[in-house]
This record gives structure tokens, sequence and C-alpha cells, in this order.
């Protein structure tokens, strides 16, 4: 009887090792590769891209739809700014920076030697001194000094072609002979050509008077010259 059992037990074990042996399944990974596959472009997309041009972006960003707009409003401020002036005006603008022009190159006009200045001169020799004034007149320029119990024997006239004229005093002192000795043209806020100083300097430096050795040595007086527009 034990044997019986014995075996019995015996053939139990082999048919659950059996059943155990077929109904285990190893489970192993299965790695299955795909190629990359991508989109074909569109039609438009891909001729673009054939002629080198970036596609474009239908939606603009928020701050290239604000730098056109400021583009925009920029070209329709200056054409109407070229409208409203008409050709008259621009020629009045022309003509204003032309005269500008103008006057900046006689200021930057390089400055003369007085020595190389050339001038007539108005001389009263042989003439009775009662008969001579103090005031010239000329195309070019007027002449008037003040320098009491003198005249003049020799007044250059200082001739200068410049479009804005001017007074310009010039502060002489003389000696007993008659010579100029000292001279300072004073500034005149109104002139704009600086070299009329120049001219107005050179032609009272020339200047001779009479001698007197009574007057004071030296006597002070001045020149008035008053350049005429040319």
């Amino acid at each position: 009887m034990g044997t019986l059992i014995f075996h019995i037990l015996l053939i139990s074990l082999f048919l659950l090792a059996e059943i155990d042996m077929k109904g285990t399944v190893q489970e192993e990974e299965l790695l299955i590769e795909f190629p990359d596959i991508l989109p074909e472009p569109e039609p438009d997309e891909q001729e673009n891209q054939q002629d080198g041009e970036p596609v474009p972006n239908e939606a603009a960003s928020p701050m290239s739809q604000t730098q056109s707009n400021r583009t925009n409003v920029a070209s329709n401020r200056l054409a109407q700014t070229e409208e409203f002036f008409d050709e008259d005006y621009m020629r009045e603008v022309e003509a204003a920076r032309q005269l500008v022009s103008d006057v900046n190159n006689q200021l930057s006009k390089e400055k003369v030697n007085l020595e190389d200045i050339e001038m007539p001169e108005q001389t009263t020799e042989g003439m009775d001194p009662e008969t001579i004034e103090n005031v010239v007149y000329t195309g070019e320029s007027n002449i008037v000094y003040y320098l009491e119990n003198r005249y003049h024997l020799r007044l250059p006239i200082p001739v200068y072609l410049t479009q804005s004229g001017g007074l310009v005093i010039v502060d002489i002192a003389v000696n007993n002979e008659g010579r100029v000795i000292e001279a300072e043209p004073r500034k005149n806020p109104a002139i704009r050509d600086e070299q009329i100083y120049l001219y107005a300097k050179a032609a009272a430096s020339r200047t001779i008077f009479n001698a007197d050795s009574d007057a004071p040595n030296p006597q002070k007086g001045t020149i008035h010259y008053t350049f005429i527009d040319q």
C-alpha cells in the first residue's frame, strides 16, 4: 500500500513538472527598426527652397507690423511736406543757402599782408589848407576823419569788393610830422567780412597829415570808413 502511494505521488510530480515545462514561455524583447520618413514639402515650398528664397511666414510678428506701420507713416509725412513747399519757396531756400556759402567763403579767405594791399589816394599838395575838407566821398567807400587842426596831405581810399558793407572806425595816433604811428580798427557787430578791418587799417596807417610842432605828440583822432556794398 505504501509503495502504491509512493508511485502515485511520483507520477503526479512528473506530470506537474511536464506541465510547468510546457506552459512556461520565456518572453524576449523584439526590436523592429523603422526608417526615418520625412514628409514631402508642398509644391510652393519646394520651389521656394530650390530658388534659395526663404519661405515667408504668413503670420508676421507684432514688432514687424509696427515697424512697417512706422515706415508708412514717415513716407506719407514726407510726401505731404514736399507737396506743401512750392517751387518759389524752394528757390528762396536755395538762394539763402548760396548766400550763406558766399559769406563763409569770404570769412575763410586767407588774410592778406597789409603791405600788399593797393589802393588809390587823394592828395592835397599845393591846395589851400582852408579849402581842404575832412570828408571824402567816393564810389567805393566814404571817409570822414577827426583830427583837430590837422588836414590830410595823402588820404588812401580803401577799395574792397564785399557783399556786406558797413562802418569801420579806426582809432589813430599821429606824431608832429603828420605820420600815423598807431591805427586800430574798432569791432562792429554788423560787419560780417573780417577782411574789411584789414583794408581800413591799411588805409589809416598810410594816411599822412600836415606837420604841426604845436600839436600833442602823439595826437589822437579817428578815421571813419563806410564800405559800400558791391
